[in-house]
């Protein structure tokens, strides 16, 4: 019986960027940081490797991947931009904004990563580490992210690490990210269309456009049914704890995610507390939101009790992914070890 294949974790610098781009040629799989959080790159263009990458996180292969480009220019070879789209991506690419497109002619992407789609969605990621080795490996990646399907996203090496090691060949280790949660998603498919809050807040987006943006369809709990993006199942980003949102008291036993200053009832009572934000700033609480989760759920409380978080600016994002982590777990996924 063959050994259980390693996982090497290299600091972020030259090195690894080579070590990265030998590994991803020969079909390998390589997490990365972003500035949203860590993805688990594969070239896009490798169907294999694309398999391996599902295999790994035991993703569904009906889930759309993001294929992650150096810039625009190199987005145009694989995506059909109209009016919006360009001017969504000269103002927020490189950034935490993914475009949902119509699939160009010669688009190099291989259809396992689009899951048969004609649409595909993209991304220029503002992290260096990410922008030199896409740079380096000269061809998309796709990247979501570094987890096991339906775990709590990943914010720093050590995250990816105990989710996915022995599944992965490298993890380049460049510290914590800086957003905290993944890219928001505009498809500009006949209008644009909000499928994913995200890192970029709606507001920015529509005072850019002047139009206010539609709402796409609900997240999917059927897993039969193929979204129109990555991150549209219901029940994903999921503790193994269940989640109790907008608590205004602590029970007994329970765990407590905390926003802002104030004290609720009971919290003297709580197995454990963390605060995504003592001074209530939602860029500051995106990015604590799933380490915090990730803490809590280590904690032995059956229930997170989770303070009420602003609906507005990133809290928009933080409350999309509370629901999704709090919602029924669908067998075999959401929660699986």
């Amino acid at each position: 019986m063959s050994a259980e294949p390693s996982t090497s974790v290299v600091r972020a610098g030259a090195a690894a960027i080579k070590d990265a781009v030998r590994c991803l040629a020969a079909g390998g799989l390589v997490a990365f940081p972003t500035e949203t959080v860590y993805g688990l790159g594969a070239d896009a263009t490798n169907g294999e490797a694309v398999a391996r990458l599902y295999a790994a996180k035991g993703r569904p292969s009906f889930n759309p991947l993001i294929a992650h480009v150096a810039d625009l220019a190199s987005a145009r070879r694989l995506a059909r931009f109209d009016a919006a789209a360009e001017r969504l991506a000269g103002a927020f690419w490189p950034g935490p904004l993914t475009l949902v497109l119509p699939k160009t002619q010669d688009c190099s992407v291989a259809d396992l990563a689009t899951a048969g789609l004609g649409s595909i969605a993209v991304r220029v990621p503002d992290h260096p580490v990410a922008r030199e080795l896409i740079a380096a490996f000269g061809r998309p990646l796709v990247a979501p992210s570094a987890n096991r399907s339906g775990h709590l996203s990943p914010t720093t090496a050590a995250h990816v690490l105990a989710d996915l090691r022995g599944r992965i060949d490298l993890i380049i280790d460049g510290g914590p990210t800086s957003v905290g949660v993944e890219s928001t998603i505009v498809a500009c498919l006949d209008g644009p269309m909000l499928l994913r809050p995200g890192g970029l807040a709606r507001q920015d987006i529509e005072k850019l456009l002047g139009r206010t943006l539609a709402d796409g369809p609900p997240v999917s709990t059927d897993e039969e049914e193929a979204p129109l993006s990555p991150g549209m199942l219901a029940s994903h980003y999921a503790p193994r704890a269940r989640l109790r949102l907008n608590a205004e008291s602590v029970g007994a036993g329970e765990a407590l995610l905390a926003f802002g200053p104030a004290r609720p009832a009971g919290i003297d009572q709580a197995k454990a507390t963390l605060n995504l934000s003592l001074r209530g700033d939602l860029v500051e609480a995106a990015a604590n939101l799933f380490s915090h989760l990730r803490a809590l759920d280590t904690s032995g409380a059956a229930v997170i009790a989770v303070a009420p978080v602003p609906h507005e600016g990133l809290g928009e994002a933080i409350n999309d992914r509370l629901r999704r982590a709090a919602a029924p777990r669908t067998a075999g996924r959401a929660g699986d070890v």
